[in-house]
């Protein structure tokens, strides 16, 4: 990344850190904005689980798409217009949303969730290529911050989502004033500095050479092994967000409540452990991170499993949480520094870890109805050691840091 554009003084440093920062807790927000509302959703829609699935089977789409744009995008319009255009395309898509609800038009809340996605998958490289490029400026590790903000953001969102439900808002104007929020915010995106983020002696090329060059990450040896890393950690998170409370419930025979418990354990131990993380990874470096954390991972799914003791499943779950906190803001990061056009290598490496997020769940549960869920989660120890292994590609590029 070009100097010029990493090195600004310290009130602008500080001012585009918060922004990107804020960027991070509106996308959290956005993720979990209609999951709480999927009942009302579906009562006022009249429609049945299947078309409920088939709707956010869009948002899936909509995010690779965006993820896909990413690159295009930040060339064309810079990193601090592309980043107000995906939000003020969230918050459209989310007024229509609501708009959609109140007509009561399927068609609408379907067109509305793929532009939503889309939105989505295009912020969240946008904010993790600038995440980059100010944790340079920084000169420390800031990412893992950057994405527990996401975390507090998706918390808050829920938050939000529950207790519109419990005073009787309905889910379009949830839907309509978190669209408003949105673009209120959008006033201090005059805090990101101008520019693309591009290395500077990179010559101009035409679509065709910006397409082979995001094509040629998809064979980057170094690439794939930092997506292997994010496989690890993003499998743990989603099947975590998907079974660890029937896990909880069925396997370990607790209560609703506790497991519910269990799993707002496993959430803060992993928002706390990213607020925590970056001086650790000043000190011990990103290599050493992620593997202490992957062991750590291992060790906490091995615990959940076999363990027989609530207390020692719940640390269980707390080191499950700690393994997978820090592959993806560490990864995102290793991405964007290991070449020239950040934005397309973190699109790759993003692509990798949303495939594990979404794929990883149902991979699971198809183990879970031959092997049984808790055998089945044997699956997330295992790419957690592949993580560990692949380790070694997150070090920096021409420097003797990470050597370990």
């Amino acid at each position: 990344m070009a100097a010029s554009l990493v090195a600004p003084g310290g009130s602008v440093l500080t001012r585009w850190r918060w922004t990107i920062t804020a960027a991070f807790w509106l996308g959290g927000i956005t993720v979990s904005a209609w999951g709480p509302r999927l009942p009302a959703i579906k009562a006022g829609l009249g429609i049945g689980t299947a078309t409920i699935g088939l709707l956010l089977a869009g948002v899936t789409v909509g995010a690779i798409l965006g993820l896909l744009a990413s690159t295009p995008v930040l060339h064309w319009l810079g990193s601090r217009r592309g980043i107000v255009a995906a939000l003020l395309l969230i918050a459209s898509a989310m007024t229509a949303m609501g708009l959609a609800l109140i007509a009561v038009s399927v068609p609408l809340l379907a067109v509305a969730l793929v532009l939503v996605g889309f939105g989505i998958g295009l912020l969240d490289v946008l904010i993790n290529v600038e995440g980059a490029a100010v944790e340079q400026a920084v000169g420390r590790t800031v990412m893992p911050m950057m994405h527990a903000a996401w975390s507090i953001g998706a918390a808050v969102g829920s938050g939000i989502g529950a207790a519109c439900a419990a005073l009787g808002i309905s889910p379009s104007k949830q839907l309509i004033g978190e669209a408003v929020l949105i673009a209120a915010v959008l006033a201090g995106a005059k805090g990101i500095p101008a520019g693309n983020r591009a290395e500077p002696a990179q010559p101009d090329q035409d679509r065709g050479a910006k397409f082979r060059q995001w094509l040629h990450g998809w064979l980057d040896w170094r690439l794939l092994l930092i997506g292997v890393v994010m496989l690890g950690a993003e499998l743990g998170e989603g099947s975590a967000n998907s079974w660890l409370t029937l896990a909880v419930r069925n396997d370990h025979g607790q209560a609703a409540a506790i497991a519910a418990l269990f799993f707002t354990a496993f959430a803060a131990g992993e928002a706390l452990t990213r607020i925590l993380g970056g001086p650790v990874v000043d000190r011990l470096g990103r290599v050493m991170t992620i593997r202490v954390t992957a062991a750590l991972g291992v060790i906490g799914v091995v615990l959940f499993i076999n363990a027989g003791n609530l207390w020692i499943v719940l640390i269980g779950v707390l080191l499950w949480a700690v393994g997978v906190s820090m592959g993806f803001p560490l990864g995102m990061s290793a991405a964007a520094q290991s070449g020239p056009d950040p934005a397309a290598r973190v699109s790759v490496v993003a692509s990798i870890g949303y495939f594990a997020n979404l794929a990883g769940p149902p991979a699971i549960g198809l183990l879970a109805e031959s092997a049984g869920l808790l055998r089945a989660l044997w699956l997330i120890a295992a790419l957690f050691l592949a993580a560990f292994a692949a380790a070694g590609s997150l070090r920096r590029r021409n420097s003797a840091e990470d050597a370990s």
